[in-house]
């Protein structure tokens, strides 16, 4: 079925990344028409898929909300349902409601230069398929993958005779009173789990092959919260928001030039979290802070379970998971009702969707990323990729501002496409940003994402205040972007 209707851009993507461009692209190009396209029934991306106990951001609310729309509640860290209402303020503020499209899986976007335009298929939820059209296309869809999440190796895994849950498919509803749980993994899902579970069940255990890295964070920020009450609403905004990223930024830093201090740092502030509960073995990572992404846990209420004996941490190797439990290579045994595999998840780029230009596809891994935003050699395409060290909302507002110039700037010249050119014998020095960190999810995936130069603007950096002096004072006409108008106009 051909389109019916031609948008200036469609949005795949009803969450964070989709909203806030929509927002954006309401305020700075109110004339604009756009379409947001979403597989679910409801908007929230991550935040709604995702269902297990005690889902929460781990990052301060001061940096995952908006820049233009401030976080009015006390508490610096939100739950899953309390951000999904914040992202549903936004969409009422911002008029964004009656441009939402839900249950449109898109399986295919395809860019014909003829025309200048984006055709995207998407399945319906009835079965169908229908088209839709338009100049831009961005693609907020994240960097999951909604289907399938990783599946570590579990020996014995499918003899066991409880319940095994992945956190991705969390069972609604799900009853643990009473159970034996054992949560494989010691990532954030595991460390948000372990609380929200303890208490409830008899008892739940964290069995991690490796141990992680903990902050300990208050639920609420004190000054932030001050600073609400004694001054103007935008003014306390901007700078809760600037000291909350400068306070990451900074630990960020000092993780890379003192660890050992540092380390030493962090683990004072677990031992007084835990008290006699504290066991070196258990917490001592045997790899430098932030070499993977630090765990954090508002309000230390993890600890609080292991120090009240409804949680506990057990650092060893699977042996085998048997009927009634797991088996370790130490010579212990695990008893569990329920094994919950917060394994890891698995990465996914453009959400799947199978990208072509002029009926060539475009391979996500074969381009070099534009200023944090656009595919070298791809007209009219964003991409949005978060940050990794911190908030992922901080890209998604300059990312946004910047699309937002760039199309007014268009609209100046009676231009149609724009185009990232790279030639190539560019002669450019890749790096891998993902080195930064040695996740597993990360250095699973790396092969999926774009490349990366040592220089901007054909780079993906992971330091934000770089990125939004870059973003704010490049020249959209910087001899690399490539205007033109659509073939089909040319030739009328």
């Amino acid at each position: 079925m051909a389109a019916s209707e031609v948008f200036d851009m469609i949005i795949v993507g009803a969450g964070i990344s989709g909203i806030g461009m929509a927002a954006k692209l309401a305020k700075g190009c109110p004339n604009k028409t756009y379409v947001m396209l979403d597989r679910r029934e409801q908007l929230g991306g991550t935040w709604d898929l995702f269902r297990y106990p005690g889902i929460r951001s781990d990052s301060d609310m001061h940096t995952f909300a908006y820049d233009f729309a401030p976080w009015r509640k006390e508490n610096a860290f939100a739950t899953a349902e309390e951000i999904r209402d914040y992202l549903g303020q936004v969409v009422a503020d911002n008029g964004i409601a009656a441009k939402m499209r839900f249950g449109q899986h898109v399986e295919s976007a395809a860019w014909n230069s003829e025309t200048g335009l984006w055709t995207v298929r998407a399945r319906q939820s009835d079965g169908s398929d229908r088209e839709w059209a338009a100049r831009f296309l961005f693609m907020g869809t994240g960097y999951y993958d909604y289907d399938q999440p990783h599946e570590a190796d579990i020996p014995g895994i499918a003899d066991f005779k409880g319940k095994v849950i992945h956190p991705q498919f969390w069972p609604q509803d799900y009853d643990y009173s009473g159970k034996q749980v054992v949560i494989i993994g010691s990532g954030a899902t595991a460390v948000t789990i372990v609380p929200s579970m303890a208490g409830k069940a008899a008892h739940v255990t964290m069995l991690q092959r490796t141990p992680t890295w903990y902050g300990v964070r208050p639920w609420q920020d004190k000054w932030a919260n001050r600073l609400k009450r004694w001054l103007p609403e935008k003014l306390a905004w901007k700078i809760n928001r600037e000291k909350a990223q400068y306070l990451h930024e900074y630990l960020f830093h000092k993780c890379k030039s003192a660890p050992e201090g540092v380390a030493n740092f962090l683990q004072g502030i677990l031992k007084k979290e835990l008290g006699p509960a504290w066991n070196a073995p258990d917490f001592t990572p045997p790899y430098k802070p932030w070499e993977q992404r630090m765990c954090l846990v508002p309000g230390g209420d993890m600890f609080k379970a292991i120090r009240e004996g409804d949680a506990s941490v057990v650092t060893a190797k699977i042996k085998q998971v048997v009927a009634d439990g797991i088996e370790l290579e130490d010579g212990r045994k695990l008893q569990a009702d329920v094994i919950v595999t917060a394994t890891g998840l698995r990465l996914s780029t453009l959400g799947k969707v199978q990208v072509s230009v002029d009926g060539a596809p475009v391979t996500v891994a074969d381009h070099f990323w534009y200023r944090d935003s656009m595919l070298s050699n791809v007209p009219n395409l964003f991409v949005l990729f978060g940050y990794l060290n911190a908030g992922w909302t901080l890209r998604v507002d300059i990312v946004t501002d910047w699309v937002v110039k760039l199309l007014r700037h268009m609209d100046k010249w009676g231009v149609d496409t724009a185009t990232p050119t790279l030639p190539a014998d560019h002669g450019l020095e890749e790096t891998q940003p993902f080195d930064l960190f040695s996740s597993g999810y990360l250095q699973r995936g790396k092969h999926m994402i774009p490349k990366s130069a040592t220089t901007a603007p054909w780079r993906i950096h992971m330091f934000y205040r770089e990125d939004k002096k870059e973003l704010e004072t490049a020249e959209i006409n910087d001899g690399l972007m490539k205007f033109s108008k659509a073939k089909a106009k040319e030739a009328a």
